[in-house]
């Protein structure tokens, strides 16, 4: 079997393989890279009081700050998934395990803003935890096994007839100097 058709019919059903996890993939990317620009993907950040100084609150009076939300149903340090600092902005990001964030001022501890952040759920489905662990293993990683495999047969099927037709040129010209030369070389009868 001939590599181009070998790698056609590998690019074929490597294709319908990947098809649904690469589309997942890619919608939720697409959403990723807009996520500073969509308010909907991840709340914009805000500017506290006192941009660039050292925060007078401490993190506990801010935790409480963040804790007063009902949005994110804070009792302890315990719900929330990450704490972000965010020092040229003046501010300190609380976000609770249920996808809820606070952004509260770190001069002077005032709730600036409540809002749902979806970044992350996306983010799960773009690398598939969103499903399991396992599935990001042995679903999503083979997937990506697949779609290099299906670049790689795609720049070589690109260019073959690239290269074959410049061969073809080659082989033509060659012919065609080997030709003059025997011609004049041939002693006319």
């Amino acid at each position: 079997m001939k590599p181009q058709v070998l790698l056609r019919k590998i690019h074929h059903w490597g294709s319908m393989l990947i098809m649904a996890q690469m589309g997942l993939v890619i919608m939720a990317g697409l959403f990723l890279m807009l996520k500073k620009e969509l308010d909907w993907v991840q709340p914009g950040t805000v500017r506290g009081a006192a941009p660039e100084a050292v925060p007078a609150q401490s993190f506990e009076q801010m935790f409480a700050a963040a804790a007063s939300a009902p949005e994110l149903a804070l009792a302890d340090w315990s719900d929330l998934s990450r704490v972000e600092v965010k020092p040229d902005r003046g501010i300190v990001k609380f976000v609770a395990a249920n996808q809820w964030e606070a952004q509260v001022d770190a001069s002077t501890g005032e709730l600036l803003q409540v809002a749902y952040r979806r970044s992350d759920v996306i983010e799960a489905l773009h690398d598939g935890s969103f499903f399991a662990e396992w599935v990001k293993l042995y679903v999503f990683f083979p997937s990506g096994v697949v779609l290099l495999v299906l670049w790689a047969s795609g720049v070589y099927l690109f260019f073959l007839p690239h290269v074959k037709r410049a061969q073809r040129r080659a082989n033509g010209a060659r012919r065609q100097a080997a030709a003059a030369r025997d011609a004049a070389t041939t002693p006319a009868a």
